[in-house]
Protein backbone atom coordinates (compact mmCIF):
# COMPACT_ATOMS: atom_id res chain seq x y z
CA UNK A 1 0.00 0.00 0.00
CA UNK A 2 2.99 2.45 0.43
CA UNK A 3 3.38 2.44 -3.23
CA UNK A 4 -0.54 4.11 -3.50
CA UNK A 5 0.63 7.44 -2.94
CA UNK A 6 3.70 7.87 -4.86
CA UNK A 7 2.27 5.76 -8.17
CA UNK A 8 -0.81 8.35 -8.14
CA UNK A 9 1.63 11.26 -8.12
CA UNK A 10 3.83 9.83 -11.21
CA UNK A 11 1.18 9.28 -13.27
CA UNK A 12 1.70 11.01 -16.37
CA UNK A 13 -1.60 12.24 -18.84
CA UNK A 14 -4.16 9.87 -19.60
CA UNK A 15 -4.71 9.07 -23.03
CA UNK A 16 -7.03 7.06 -24.99
CA UNK A 17 -5.18 3.91 -27.34
CA UNK A 18 -4.35 4.48 -30.93
CA UNK A 19 -7.43 4.16 -33.47
CA UNK A 20 -10.80 5.69 -33.69
CA UNK A 21 -13.16 4.41 -31.51
CA UNK A 22 -10.74 2.65 -29.30
CA UNK A 23 -11.76 2.41 -25.30
CA UNK A 24 -8.83 4.51 -23.07
CA UNK A 25 -6.66 2.19 -21.52
CA UNK A 26 -6.43 2.12 -17.77
CA UNK A 27 -3.55 1.77 -15.90
CA UNK A 28 -3.49 -0.32 -12.91
CA UNK A 29 -1.64 -1.01 -9.42
CA UNK A 30 -1.98 -4.15 -7.62
CA UNK A 31 -2.85 -3.29 -3.92
CA UNK A 32 -3.12 -6.97 -2.14
CA UNK A 33 -2.59 -10.38 -3.46
CA UNK A 34 -2.60 -13.80 -2.51
CA UNK A 35 -0.67 -16.71 -3.14
CA UNK A 36 -3.74 -18.48 -4.72
CA UNK A 37 -4.06 -16.29 -7.54
CA UNK A 38 -6.68 -13.97 -6.33
CA UNK A 39 -5.42 -9.86 -6.24
CA UNK A 40 -7.06 -6.64 -5.67
CA UNK A 41 -6.23 -3.64 -7.73
CA UNK A 42 -6.78 0.23 -8.13
CA UNK A 43 -7.30 1.28 -11.63
CA UNK A 44 -6.99 4.79 -13.32
CA UNK A 45 -8.74 5.63 -16.23
CA UNK A 46 -9.97 8.34 -18.87
CA UNK A 47 -13.00 9.35 -19.77
CA UNK A 48 -13.76 10.56 -22.65
CA UNK A 49 -16.88 13.40 -22.02
CA UNK A 50 -18.01 16.11 -24.07
CA UNK A 51 -20.08 17.99 -21.40
CA UNK A 52 -17.11 20.35 -20.07
CA UNK A 53 -14.43 21.97 -21.91
CA UNK A 54 -11.41 23.78 -21.09
CA UNK A 55 -10.32 26.86 -22.26
CA UNK A 56 -9.43 26.11 -25.75
CA UNK A 57 -12.43 24.78 -26.43
CA UNK A 58 -11.68 21.40 -26.66
CA UNK A 59 -13.68 18.60 -23.91
CA UNK A 60 -12.10 18.42 -20.78
CA UNK A 61 -10.15 15.23 -20.06
CA UNK A 62 -11.97 13.43 -16.96
CA UNK A 63 -9.76 11.08 -15.09
CA UNK A 64 -11.76 8.35 -12.80
CA UNK A 65 -10.29 5.76 -10.25
CA UNK A 66 -11.85 2.14 -9.33
CA UNK A 67 -11.26 -0.88 -7.53
CA UNK A 68 -11.98 -4.31 -8.41
CA UNK A 69 -11.20 -7.90 -7.62
CA UNK A 70 -8.88 -10.19 -10.23
CA UNK A 71 -10.34 -13.97 -8.66
CA UNK A 72 -8.01 -17.24 -9.01
CA UNK A 73 -9.61 -17.94 -12.15
CA UNK A 74 -8.61 -14.43 -14.15
CA UNK A 75 -12.02 -13.09 -13.96
CA UNK A 76 -12.52 -9.84 -12.99
CA UNK A 77 -14.96 -8.05 -10.49
CA UNK A 78 -15.38 -4.58 -10.10
CA UNK A 79 -16.14 -3.21 -6.35
CA UNK A 80 -16.12 0.40 -6.56
CA UNK A 81 -15.63 3.47 -9.28
CA UNK A 82 -15.14 7.03 -8.04
CA UNK A 83 -16.37 10.17 -9.54
CA UNK A 84 -14.76 11.41 -12.61
CA UNK A 85 -11.96 14.20 -11.88
CA UNK A 86 -10.84 17.10 -14.02
CA UNK A 87 -7.19 16.14 -14.74
CA UNK A 88 -6.59 20.13 -15.38
CA UNK A 89 -7.98 21.58 -12.21
CA UNK A 90 -5.15 23.34 -9.69
CA UNK A 91 -6.13 20.56 -7.19
CA UNK A 92 -4.22 17.46 -7.95
CA UNK A 93 -6.06 14.11 -8.71
CA UNK A 94 -4.25 11.85 -5.94
CA UNK A 95 -5.86 14.83 -3.46
CA UNK A 96 -9.41 14.92 -5.34
CA UNK A 97 -9.76 11.31 -4.50
CA UNK A 98 -8.68 11.30 -1.19
CA UNK A 99 -11.03 13.78 -0.46
CA UNK A 100 -14.10 11.49 -1.86
CA UNK A 101 -12.61 8.48 -0.22
CA UNK A 102 -12.43 11.08 3.27
CA UNK A 103 -16.28 11.67 2.56
CA UNK A 104 -18.01 8.09 1.56
CA UNK A 105 -16.56 6.69 4.90
CA UNK A 106 -17.87 9.75 6.81
CA UNK A 107 -20.73 8.82 5.40
CA UNK A 108 -20.66 5.18 6.81
CA UNK A 109 -19.68 6.52 9.96
CA UNK A 110 -21.59 4.04 13.21
CA UNK A 111 -24.41 5.47 14.62
CA UNK A 112 -24.48 7.17 17.92
CA UNK A 113 -27.82 6.70 19.75
CA UNK A 114 -27.22 9.23 22.24
CA UNK A 115 -27.19 11.87 19.23
CA UNK A 116 -30.26 10.33 16.88
CA UNK A 117 -30.01 10.34 13.81
CA UNK A 118 -30.04 14.24 13.22
CA UNK A 119 -30.37 17.65 13.90
CA UNK A 120 -32.77 20.53 13.32
CA UNK A 121 -30.30 23.29 12.77
CA UNK A 122 -29.35 22.66 8.82
CA UNK A 123 -29.85 18.87 8.05
CA UNK A 124 -28.48 15.22 9.36
CA UNK A 125 -25.41 14.71 11.06
CA UNK A 126 -24.37 12.03 8.26
CA UNK A 127 -23.92 15.16 5.85
CA UNK A 128 -20.49 16.29 7.39
CA UNK A 129 -18.05 17.20 4.22
CA UNK A 130 -14.36 17.29 3.99
CA UNK A 131 -13.46 19.53 1.50
CA UNK A 132 -9.81 20.34 -0.90
CA UNK A 133 -8.86 22.86 1.45
CA UNK A 134 -8.08 20.28 4.50
CA UNK A 135 -6.94 17.42 2.71
CA UNK A 136 -4.34 20.16 1.09
CA UNK A 137 -3.19 21.06 4.39
CA UNK A 138 -2.22 17.59 5.28
CA UNK A 139 -0.26 16.93 2.01
CA UNK A 140 1.39 20.42 2.47
CA UNK A 141 2.09 19.75 6.29
CA UNK A 142 5.79 19.46 7.19
CA UNK A 143 7.06 16.09 7.92
CA UNK A 144 5.82 12.87 6.53
CA UNK A 145 2.78 10.44 7.05
CA UNK A 146 1.27 11.24 3.99
CA UNK A 147 1.84 8.31 2.04
CA UNK A 148 -0.04 6.11 5.16
CA UNK A 149 -2.49 8.57 5.68
CA UNK A 150 -3.72 7.90 2.32
CA UNK A 151 -3.30 4.29 2.30
CA UNK A 152 -5.15 4.24 5.58
CA UNK A 153 -8.10 5.98 3.97
CA UNK A 154 -8.00 3.38 1.38
CA UNK A 155 -7.85 0.75 3.28
CA UNK A 156 -10.47 2.33 5.65
CA UNK A 157 -13.20 2.50 2.28
CA UNK A 158 -12.15 -1.02 1.33
CA UNK A 159 -13.42 -2.34 4.59
CA UNK A 160 -16.57 -1.17 3.91
CA UNK A 161 -16.70 -2.04 0.30
CA UNK A 162 -15.94 -5.59 2.05
CA UNK A 163 -18.27 -5.12 5.03
CA UNK A 164 -21.66 -3.77 2.85
CA UNK A 165 -21.15 -4.65 -1.00
CA UNK A 166 -18.42 -6.80 -1.80
CA UNK A 167 -18.64 -10.81 -2.21
CA UNK A 168 -17.38 -12.72 0.95
CA UNK A 169 -14.68 -13.83 -0.55
CA UNK A 170 -13.24 -9.89 -1.22
CA UNK A 171 -13.78 -9.62 2.76
CA UNK A 172 -11.55 -12.71 3.34
CA UNK A 173 -8.84 -11.61 1.05
CA UNK A 174 -8.71 -8.16 2.97
CA UNK A 175 -8.25 -9.48 6.09
CA UNK A 176 -6.16 -12.08 5.54
CA UNK A 177 -3.33 -10.16 2.98
CA UNK A 178 -3.58 -6.92 4.18
CA UNK A 179 -3.49 -6.57 8.01
CA UNK A 180 -0.11 -5.70 8.28
CA UNK A 181 -1.00 -3.50 5.98
CA UNK A 182 -3.49 -1.99 8.55
CA UNK A 183 -0.75 -2.02 10.85
CA UNK A 184 1.61 -0.40 8.88
CA UNK A 185 -0.44 2.58 7.98
CA UNK A 186 -1.45 2.95 11.44
CA UNK A 187 1.91 3.46 12.67
CA UNK A 188 3.00 5.66 9.97
CA UNK A 189 0.35 8.24 9.50
CA UNK A 190 0.28 9.57 12.69
CA UNK A 191 2.06 13.18 12.08
CA UNK A 192 -0.76 13.69 8.68
CA UNK A 193 -3.40 11.97 11.09
CA UNK A 194 -2.93 14.22 13.69
CA UNK A 195 -2.68 17.19 11.13
CA UNK A 196 -5.96 16.27 9.35
CA UNK A 197 -8.05 15.90 12.91
CA UNK A 198 -7.28 19.29 13.63
CA UNK A 199 -8.02 20.96 10.54
CA UNK A 200 -11.65 19.02 10.25
CA UNK A 201 -12.71 19.92 13.69
CA UNK A 202 -14.26 17.40 16.54
CA UNK A 203 -17.64 17.08 15.01
CA UNK A 204 -16.36 15.35 11.87
CA UNK A 205 -12.68 14.52 13.76
CA UNK A 206 -15.37 11.93 15.74
CA UNK A 207 -17.48 10.43 13.18
CA UNK A 208 -14.16 9.75 10.67
CA UNK A 209 -12.75 8.43 14.01
CA UNK A 210 -16.08 6.06 14.92
CA UNK A 211 -15.44 4.58 11.45
CA UNK A 212 -12.35 3.65 12.01
CA UNK A 213 -12.97 2.13 15.21
CA UNK A 214 -15.34 -0.41 13.65
CA UNK A 215 -12.48 -1.09 10.94
CA UNK A 216 -10.13 -1.44 13.93
CA UNK A 217 -12.67 -3.14 16.36
CA UNK A 218 -13.12 -5.99 13.61
CA UNK A 219 -9.29 -5.92 13.08
CA UNK A 220 -8.61 -6.47 16.83
CA UNK A 221 -11.35 -9.04 17.16
CA UNK A 222 -9.84 -11.51 14.27
CA UNK A 223 -6.11 -11.48 15.99
CA UNK A 224 -7.98 -12.09 19.08
CA UNK A 225 -9.65 -15.24 17.09
CA UNK A 226 -6.19 -16.19 15.67
CA UNK A 227 -4.47 -15.89 19.05
CA UNK A 228 -7.05 -18.18 20.46
CA UNK A 229 -7.26 -20.49 17.95
CA UNK A 230 -3.40 -21.05 18.24
CA UNK A 231 -3.42 -21.70 21.38
CA UNK A 232 -5.76 -24.25 21.53
CA UNK A 233 -3.78 -26.07 18.63
CA UNK A 234 -2.14 -29.33 20.09
CA UNK A 235 2.00 -30.00 20.03
CA UNK A 236 2.34 -26.01 20.33
CA UNK A 237 3.22 -23.64 22.66
CA UNK A 238 0.69 -21.42 24.49
CA UNK A 239 0.70 -18.63 23.52
CA UNK A 240 1.76 -15.72 25.82
CA UNK A 241 -1.05 -13.36 26.69
CA UNK A 242 -1.28 -10.07 24.35
CA UNK A 243 -0.49 -7.09 25.72
CA UNK A 244 -2.56 -4.94 23.83
CA UNK A 245 -2.26 -3.68 20.07
CA UNK A 246 -1.02 0.28 20.16
CA UNK A 247 -1.04 0.82 16.83
CA UNK A 248 -4.66 1.11 17.00
CA UNK A 249 -4.62 3.09 20.00
CA UNK A 250 -4.50 6.71 18.26
CA UNK A 251 -4.15 10.13 19.74
CA UNK A 252 -3.09 13.60 19.29
CA UNK A 253 -2.24 16.92 21.10
CA UNK A 254 -2.41 20.46 20.66
CA UNK A 255 -1.81 23.87 22.11
CA UNK A 256 -4.63 26.09 21.14
CA UNK A 257 -5.98 29.53 22.64
CA UNK A 258 -4.17 28.79 25.36
CA UNK A 259 -5.04 24.89 26.11
CA UNK A 260 -3.61 22.11 25.96
CA UNK A 261 -5.66 19.62 24.52
CA UNK A 262 -4.99 15.64 24.18
CA UNK A 263 -7.67 13.24 22.00
CA UNK A 264 -7.04 9.93 22.04
CA UNK A 265 -9.27 6.94 20.25
CA UNK A 266 -8.99 3.47 21.47
CA UNK A 267 -11.00 -0.35 20.56
CA UNK A 268 -11.44 -2.28 23.93
CA UNK A 269 -9.51 -5.02 22.35
CA UNK A 270 -6.69 -3.06 21.60
CA UNK A 271 -5.93 -1.85 25.31
CA UNK A 272 -4.06 -4.03 27.40
CA UNK A 273 -6.13 -6.05 29.64
CA UNK A 274 -4.44 -5.35 33.75
CA UNK A 275 -7.07 -7.73 35.87
CA UNK A 276 -4.57 -10.32 36.87
CA UNK A 277 -3.84 -13.16 34.95
CA UNK A 278 -6.64 -13.05 32.22
CA UNK A 279 -6.80 -15.47 29.37
CA UNK A 280 -5.58 -15.35 25.96
CA UNK A 281 -8.68 -13.79 24.39
CA UNK A 282 -12.36 -13.35 25.16
CA UNK A 283 -13.28 -16.33 24.40
CA UNK A 284 -10.78 -18.95 26.03
CA UNK A 285 -12.11 -19.20 29.44
CA UNK A 286 -15.39 -19.54 30.19
CA UNK A 287 -15.44 -18.55 33.51
CA UNK A 288 -14.21 -14.74 32.54
CA UNK A 289 -16.09 -14.64 29.28
CA UNK A 290 -19.21 -13.57 29.10
CA UNK A 291 -21.93 -16.23 28.28
CA UNK A 292 -24.20 -14.03 26.01
CA UNK A 293 -23.19 -14.02 22.24
CA UNK A 294 -25.33 -10.55 22.08
CA UNK A 295 -23.39 -8.93 25.34
CA UNK A 296 -19.85 -10.63 23.67
CA UNK A 297 -20.60 -8.99 20.33
CA UNK A 298 -21.27 -5.63 21.93
CA UNK A 299 -18.25 -5.40 24.21
CA UNK A 300 -16.00 -6.23 21.14
CA UNK A 301 -17.63 -3.28 19.59
CA UNK A 302 -16.93 -0.30 21.64
CA UNK A 303 -14.33 2.14 21.18
CA UNK A 304 -12.81 4.70 24.18
CA UNK A 305 -12.75 8.42 23.90
CA UNK A 306 -10.67 10.46 26.00
CA UNK A 307 -10.43 14.53 25.55
CA UNK A 308 -7.76 15.86 28.45
CA UNK A 309 -8.14 20.09 28.60
CA UNK A 310 -5.71 22.21 30.29
CA UNK A 311 -5.43 25.52 30.57
CA UNK A 312 -2.22 27.19 31.63
CA UNK A 313 -1.09 30.32 32.23
CA UNK A 314 2.47 32.45 32.75
CA UNK A 315 2.70 35.21 34.42
CA UNK A 316 5.70 37.10 36.03
CA UNK A 317 5.01 37.55 39.77
CA UNK A 318 8.70 38.10 40.73
CA UNK A 319 11.46 39.79 39.03
CA UNK A 320 13.78 36.85 39.88
CA UNK A 321 11.17 34.24 37.99
CA UNK A 322 8.50 33.74 35.53
CA UNK A 323 5.61 31.24 36.77
CA UNK A 324 3.57 28.78 34.71
CA UNK A 325 0.55 27.61 36.17
CA UNK A 326 -1.87 25.03 35.30
CA UNK A 327 -5.22 23.36 36.03
CA UNK A 328 -7.36 21.54 34.74
CA UNK A 329 -10.33 23.04 31.80
CA UNK A 330 -12.00 19.50 31.08
CA UNK A 331 -11.80 15.83 31.34
CA UNK A 332 -14.10 13.99 29.30
CA UNK A 333 -13.86 10.13 29.03
CA UNK A 334 -16.77 7.98 27.50
CA UNK A 335 -16.72 4.81 25.69
CA UNK A 336 -18.76 4.84 22.50
CA UNK A 337 -20.53 2.07 20.99
CA UNK A 338 -19.93 1.58 17.39
CA UNK A 339 -23.82 0.01 16.41
CA UNK A 340 -23.53 0.05 12.50
CA UNK A 341 -27.65 -0.43 12.01
CA UNK A 342 -29.01 1.99 9.60
CA UNK A 343 -31.44 1.61 7.06
CA UNK A 344 -31.41 3.81 3.77
CA UNK A 345 -33.21 7.33 5.62
CA UNK A 346 -30.30 6.59 7.95
CA UNK A 347 -32.52 6.07 10.96
CA UNK A 348 -31.14 3.00 13.56
CA UNK A 349 -32.74 -0.51 12.99
CA UNK A 350 -32.05 -1.95 16.50
CA UNK A 351 -33.43 -4.85 17.37
CA UNK A 352 -34.71 -5.61 20.65
CA UNK A 353 -32.11 -7.63 21.56
CA UNK A 354 -29.04 -4.75 20.90
CA UNK A 355 -31.38 -2.52 22.84
CA UNK A 356 -31.35 -5.01 25.43
CA UNK A 357 -27.61 -4.59 25.78
CA UNK A 358 -27.61 -0.87 25.36
CA UNK A 359 -26.83 -0.46 28.90
CA UNK A 360 -24.06 -2.94 28.89
CA UNK A 361 -20.94 -1.18 28.60
CA UNK A 362 -17.50 -0.39 29.48
CA UNK A 363 -16.81 2.28 31.96
CA UNK A 364 -14.01 4.57 33.22
CA UNK A 365 -12.91 3.30 36.19
CA UNK A 366 -9.30 5.42 36.88
CA UNK A 367 -8.12 8.88 35.23
CA UNK A 368 -4.74 9.96 35.04
CA UNK A 369 -3.71 13.57 33.51
CA UNK A 370 0.38 14.26 34.23
CA UNK A 371 1.74 17.74 32.36
CA UNK A 372 5.29 18.79 33.44
CA UNK A 373 8.33 20.20 31.16
CA UNK A 374 10.25 17.91 28.70
CA UNK A 375 12.08 14.96 30.13
CA UNK A 376 15.42 15.96 32.02
CA UNK A 377 15.03 19.61 31.50
CA UNK A 378 16.11 21.78 34.22
CA UNK A 379 14.96 24.97 33.41
CA UNK A 380 11.96 24.50 35.62
CA UNK A 381 11.76 24.43 39.69
CA UNK A 382 8.14 22.52 40.54
CA UNK A 383 6.05 21.61 40.45
CA UNK A 384 4.03 22.89 43.60
CA UNK A 385 0.87 21.36 44.05
CA UNK A 386 -2.40 22.98 45.12
CA UNK A 387 -4.38 20.14 46.71
CA UNK A 388 -3.11 18.27 49.80
CA UNK A 389 -3.82 14.65 50.20
CA UNK A 390 -7.62 14.02 51.19
CA UNK A 391 -8.77 12.96 54.58
CA UNK A 392 -12.12 11.80 54.66
CA UNK A 393 -14.57 13.81 56.69
CA UNK A 394 -16.29 12.35 59.33
CA UNK A 395 -19.43 14.23 61.11
CA UNK A 396 -20.31 12.14 64.27
CA UNK A 397 -23.07 13.87 66.45
CA UNK A 398 -23.87 12.82 70.29
CA UNK A 399 -27.10 13.47 71.68
CA UNK A 400 -27.75 12.53 75.73
CA UNK A 401 -30.93 12.60 77.04
CA UNK A 402 -31.61 12.02 80.97
CA UNK A 403 -35.51 11.65 82.28
CA UNK A 404 -36.58 11.45 85.92
CA UNK A 405 -39.61 10.63 87.28
CA UNK A 406 -41.09 9.92 91.11
CA UNK A 407 -43.02 6.69 91.51
CA UNK A 408 -46.73 6.61 92.69
CA UNK A 409 -47.84 8.98 95.72
CA UNK A 410 -45.79 7.31 98.56
CA UNK A 411 -43.15 9.60 97.03
CA UNK A 412 -44.64 12.70 97.73
CA UNK A 413 -42.51 15.01 100.70
CA UNK A 414 -45.84 15.20 102.55
CA UNK A 415 -44.44 11.88 103.59
CA UNK A 416 -46.03 8.24 103.29
CA UNK A 417 -44.44 4.72 103.21
CA UNK A 418 -43.27 4.34 99.58
CA UNK A 419 -39.67 3.74 98.33
CA UNK A 420 -37.02 5.70 97.03
CA UNK A 421 -37.50 7.74 93.97
CA UNK A 422 -36.62 6.31 90.52
CA UNK A 423 -34.43 7.81 87.58
CA UNK A 424 -33.98 6.47 83.84
CA UNK A 425 -30.93 8.60 81.59
CA UNK A 426 -30.63 7.49 77.89
CA UNK A 427 -28.09 8.35 75.43
CA UNK A 428 -28.01 8.53 71.45
CA UNK A 429 -25.25 8.69 69.22
CA UNK A 430 -24.72 9.15 65.25
CA UNK A 431 -22.27 9.47 62.98
CA UNK A 432 -22.27 10.69 59.93
CA UNK A 433 -19.73 9.67 56.79
CA UNK A 434 -19.78 11.73 53.31
CA UNK A 435 -19.13 9.32 50.30
CA UNK A 436 -18.03 10.64 46.81
CA UNK A 437 -17.53 7.96 44.12
CA UNK A 438 -15.06 9.75 42.49
CA UNK A 439 -11.59 10.70 44.62
CA UNK A 440 -9.33 13.05 42.93
CA UNK A 441 -6.11 13.85 44.17
CA UNK A 442 -2.48 15.74 43.04
CA UNK A 443 0.77 13.89 42.87
CA UNK A 444 4.26 15.18 41.70
CA UNK A 445 6.86 12.43 40.21
CA UNK A 446 10.20 14.08 38.85
CA UNK A 447 8.73 17.31 37.64
CA UNK A 448 5.95 16.18 36.43
CA UNK A 449 2.35 17.17 38.36
CA UNK A 450 -0.07 14.11 38.26
CA UNK A 451 -4.11 15.12 38.76
CA UNK A 452 -5.49 11.34 39.35
CA UNK A 453 -9.40 9.83 39.98
CA UNK A 454 -10.19 6.81 41.36
CA UNK A 455 -13.74 5.30 41.20
CA UNK A 456 -14.98 3.55 44.27
CA UNK A 457 -18.18 0.94 44.57
CA UNK A 458 -20.63 3.39 46.12
CA UNK A 459 -22.18 0.12 48.27
CA UNK A 460 -18.53 -1.06 49.62
CA UNK A 461 -16.12 1.76 49.00
CA UNK A 462 -13.64 -0.84 46.87
CA UNK A 463 -11.64 0.66 44.43
CA UNK A 464 -13.15 -0.68 41.05
CA UNK A 465 -10.00 -0.62 38.72
CA UNK A 466 -7.46 -2.90 41.41
CA UNK A 467 -11.13 -5.02 42.41
CA UNK A 468 -9.80 -8.69 41.48
CA UNK A 469 -11.86 -11.56 41.74
CA UNK A 470 -11.29 -14.02 44.64
CA UNK A 471 -10.20 -11.58 46.76
CA UNK A 472 -6.05 -11.22 45.60
CA UNK A 473 -3.82 -8.92 45.15
CA UNK A 474 -5.87 -5.39 45.15
CA UNK A 475 -9.26 -7.34 46.32
CA UNK A 476 -11.71 -5.90 48.93
CA UNK A 477 -15.36 -6.44 48.74
CA UNK A 478 -17.32 -7.38 45.83
CA UNK A 479 -18.58 -4.57 43.73
CA UNK A 480 -20.76 -6.22 41.35
CA UNK A 481 -23.87 -5.63 43.21
CA UNK A 482 -23.40 -1.37 44.17
CA UNK A 483 -22.15 -1.25 40.47
CA UNK A 484 -25.64 -2.67 38.76
CA UNK A 485 -27.57 -0.01 36.89
CA UNK A 486 -24.55 2.80 37.47
CA UNK A 487 -26.35 5.50 34.95
CA UNK A 488 -29.54 5.58 36.58
CA UNK A 489 -30.47 6.93 39.94
CA UNK A 490 -29.50 10.34 41.36
CA UNK A 491 -26.46 9.11 43.15
CA UNK A 492 -24.94 7.99 39.97
CA UNK A 493 -20.73 7.91 39.22
CA UNK A 494 -21.43 8.77 35.03
CA UNK A 495 -23.77 11.35 32.82
CA UNK A 496 -26.68 9.28 31.29
CA UNK A 497 -24.12 9.19 27.81
CA UNK A 498 -22.13 6.86 29.74
CA UNK A 499 -19.70 9.08 30.16
CA UNK A 500 -17.50 10.92 32.63
CA UNK A 501 -17.18 14.51 32.84
CA UNK A 502 -15.12 16.39 35.10
CA UNK A 503 -14.98 20.35 35.50
CA UNK A 504 -13.00 23.37 36.94
CA UNK A 505 -15.94 22.61 39.67
CA UNK A 506 -14.32 19.52 40.91
CA UNK A 507 -10.44 20.66 40.62
CA UNK A 508 -10.11 23.81 41.19
CA UNK A 509 -6.74 23.86 42.30
CA UNK A 510 -3.48 24.99 39.99
CA UNK A 511 0.00 23.67 39.68
CA UNK A 512 3.00 25.74 39.25
CA UNK A 513 6.58 25.64 38.34
CA UNK A 514 8.63 28.42 38.38
CA UNK A 515 11.28 29.08 35.00
CA UNK A 516 14.31 32.13 34.96
CA UNK A 517 13.55 34.99 33.51
CA UNK A 518 16.46 34.08 31.34
CA UNK A 519 13.97 32.11 29.15
CA UNK A 520 10.74 34.46 28.79
CA UNK A 521 10.17 35.01 25.34
CA UNK A 522 11.11 31.65 24.28
CA UNK A 523 8.66 28.82 23.41
CA UNK A 524 9.28 25.77 25.53
CA UNK A 525 8.58 22.10 24.97
CA UNK A 526 6.26 20.75 27.52
CA UNK A 527 5.06 17.41 27.80
CA UNK A 528 1.54 16.04 28.34
CA UNK A 529 -0.44 12.57 29.14
CA UNK A 530 -3.00 10.42 29.77
CA UNK A 531 -3.97 7.25 31.16
CA UNK A 532 -7.12 5.61 31.55
CA UNK A 533 -8.58 2.79 32.83
CA UNK A 534 -11.96 1.56 31.54
CA UNK A 535 -14.24 -1.88 33.26
CA UNK A 536 -16.94 -3.70 32.64
CA UNK A 537 -19.17 -5.27 35.39
CA UNK A 538 -22.77 -6.51 34.46
CA UNK A 539 -25.29 -3.72 34.39
CA UNK A 540 -28.47 -5.54 34.21
CA UNK A 541 -27.58 -9.15 32.65
CA UNK A 542 -26.59 -11.62 34.92
CA UNK A 543 -23.13 -12.47 34.00
CA UNK A 544 -19.49 -13.40 35.67
CA UNK A 545 -17.47 -11.36 33.54
CA UNK A 546 -15.29 -8.62 35.02
CA UNK A 547 -11.94 -7.44 33.44
CA UNK A 548 -10.32 -3.66 33.29
CA UNK A 549 -7.70 -2.47 30.39
CA UNK A 550 -6.22 0.38 30.21
CA UNK A 551 -3.85 2.83 27.76
CA UNK A 552 -1.83 5.81 27.86
CA UNK A 553 -1.06 8.52 25.71
CA UNK A 554 1.78 10.87 25.82
CA UNK A 555 2.68 14.13 23.63
CA UNK A 556 4.77 16.95 23.84
CA UNK A 557 3.00 20.57 23.38
CA UNK A 558 4.21 23.96 23.00
CA UNK A 559 4.23 26.54 26.05
CA UNK A 560 4.74 30.45 24.67
CA UNK A 561 6.93 32.02 27.33
CA UNK A 562 4.80 34.86 27.01
CA UNK A 563 3.70 37.03 30.12
CA UNK A 564 0.35 37.41 30.22
CA UNK A 565 -0.06 41.51 29.99
CA UNK A 566 -0.46 43.59 32.68
CA UNK A 567 -0.18 40.80 35.14
CA UNK A 568 2.42 41.64 38.20
CA UNK A 569 0.81 40.56 41.05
Amino acid sequence: MDEVWPWLASQPPLAPAEGAGTPPLPRSLQVAASPDGASIVLQAAPIPTASASSANGEPAPLVAFSLAINGASGEARALWASGGFAASSPVALRVQLLVQLLNEVLALSPYVPCLGTGTDLGGDVADAMVDAEAVSAVVGAPGNGVSAFFSLALLLRLFWLCALDAPADAGYLFFRDLGAEIERALGECRPALGVFLRSVGPDVEEQFMRSLGYMLAKWCLLREMQASGSAAEPKKPQVPRRLGIPAACLSYATEVHGLWVLRGYAPVLAMPRVTGAAPTSLAASPYEAPEEPALRYGLVHQQLEAVAQLEYAVRVRDGRFVSVSVRVDNVRVRVARLAFRKDEDGASKEDEEDAAMDGESYFPSRIRVWVGPRFGASYATGPSLGRSTGNPERDVEMTRIVKGAFSGASTKLTGGGGGAPRMKAKMRSSARTRNRSWRWEQEAEGSVGVFEGVLHDPVTATEVSAWRPGGGTGGGTDPRNGMRRRYGGAGRAFSKMRGLVVAGDELPEEMTWRVGREAEGRTLRWRLGLKAWVSYLPNEVRSRHFETRCVEWAHEVDLPLVPVDGDGS
